[in-house]
């Protein structure tokens, strides 16, 4: 597991000077990977204030050596897959090289800035892209306090289902709908109950936001060897923000084995991963469980979990609408989370999907299932803040809101932070409702 070094040193500064501003999601000790559009070519990247390493151009300048040169010559793919998959003390040798090559004084700083655009792009000039190729995707419900209002919103006897305390619950999404932050989210057809009840086929009705984080995989496991609780975290290599959006009314009427239409339409992912090891300073102790809940059974109950599986982490969900765009509004803080509102660690939630041997690969995404507290501010998707649409949300122009209308925008964010540490971020994940396309009839129907 990541242990604290030179690269965390709050003192560590950069000449990239953006990089050094307090509000910037990607200080030098963070240096989070992705992937990005270039004159027409996939490249691999670390985000640094508000530009990009390029990890190829970097390669081709013979700047490192050792296992950094290895993990930098590995990373110079089309998606970070392949230097996922390595061992982690290699990619842990890339993230230091780059700490000492982008530090302020650094020996390499005349040098790189002489080729500043073609090694270091600005970000705002290239495209950003999924970091890596996803092949599975697994999303949990673990807040207790999002599980248990839907409970009562669907008029459950036990809103909590029987096994939440036992085990991090999950079901298997759909990797070829997971798309990078930015643009449209289109509006998906689908069948739902409509006022009187009667079953009707259209654009759904009430769509909505879901705030999570996501765990990729970096190193996987052979099938029918199951992870330990111990080592769960060594097979991540980092995480992202997670937008799983839901169109409620189609969920709530097909879901007998699970989410399904309601959920496969799209799914936004920020575009960069934040690796374990920038994350530790900001960990802490997993959530405490209330006196009475079930004892963790053992294959999830590990001791370096118990005592780091949690992140110091806010997480933020801001709306604006097309109305509040044409006044020239800001956006509007709805959620503000934490991480801790969780009640499983991702590490138990890896040990927990390998517990029967299925084989996890690297770039399979995991993600949290929606953050929310219990607090009002931390409801995190507009079926909670608006009380399943009993209380709809109130904007400051005066517009309500108890679903997603068109034209209607979403950004998540998450901060790291603790004492004595630089604050970290993720960077945005965003996306916009468009309104749905008209459906393709079969010929000769109505």
């Amino acid at each position: 597991m990541s242990a604290l070094n030179f690269t965390h040193d709050p003192a560590r500064r950069s000449w990239i000077e953006s990089a050094n501003a307090g509000t910037t999601d990607f200080p030098i000790q963070n240096l989070p990977f992705g992937a990005f559009v270039r004159d027409g070519q996939i490249r691999t990247g670390v985000a640094i204030g508000d530009r990009i390493v390029d990890l190829r151009a970097l390669h081709d300048l013979a700047l490192l050596d050792g296992d950094a040169a290895l993990a930098c010559a590995t990373a110079c793919d089309h998606t970070l897959n392949a230097l996922m998959a390595l061992d982690a003390r290699r990619v842990s040798a890339l993230r230091a090289a780059l700490s000492d090559l982008l530090q302020h004084g650094s020996p390499a700083q005349a040098r790189l800035a002489a080729s500043l655009d073609a090694v270091l792009p600005l970000a705002a000039d290239v495209e950003l892209t999924l970091p890596c190729a996803i092949g599975d995707y697994t999303d949990f419900l673990t807040s207790l306090h999002h599980t248990e209002r839907h409970g009562r919103y669907k008029g459950l006897a036990d809103p909590l289902p029987a096994a939440f305390k036992s085990l991090p619950i999950a079901y298997h999404g759909r990797a070829s709908s997971l798309r990078v932050s930015g643009g449209d989210v289109r509006r998906p057809h689908g069948q739902f109950r409509d006022a009187d009840g009667n079953v009707r086929f259209g654009p759904a009705p009430m769509l909505d936001f879901e705030l999570e984080l996501a765990a990729v995989i970096g190193r996987g496991n052979a099938l029918t060897q199951a992870i330990s609780i111990d080592t769960a975290r060594d097979h991540v290599f980092g995480y992202c923000l997670l937008n799983d959006w839901s169109a409620k009314s189609i969920q709530w009427f097909e879901q007998v084995l699970g989410p399904f239409l309601g959920k496969s339409f799209h799914s936004s992912l920020s575009p960069w991963l934040v690796t374990e090891e920038a994350l530790a300073p900001f960990r802490k102790a997993a959530p405490s469980r209330a006196a009475g809940d079930p004892a963790i059974l053992p294959h999830l109950h590990g001791a370096r979990d118990q005592q780091s599986g949690g992140i110091d982490l806010e997480l933020f969900a801001h709306l604006s609408t097309a109305a509040m765009r044409g006044d020239r509004m800001p956006a509007v803080q709805i959620t503000h989370t934490h991480l801790d509102n969780l009640y499983w660690t991702f590490a138990q939630m890896v040990a927990h999907h390998t517990s029967n041997g299925c084989n996890l690969r690297t770039g399979d995404l995991l993600g949290s299932g929606t953050i929310s507290g219990a607090d009002d501010a931390a409801r995190a998707c507009l079926t909670e803040l608006s009380e399943a649409g009993k209380k709809p949300l109130a904007l400051p122009n005066g517009e309500t809101r108890i679903a997603l209308e068109d034209g209607d925008e979403i950004v998540l964010t998450a901060r790291a932070s603790a004492p004595g540490a630089v604050s970290i971020g993720f960077g945005e994940c965003r996306g916009r409702i468009a309104p749905a396309l008209p459906y393709p009839h079969a010929a000769g129907g109505q």
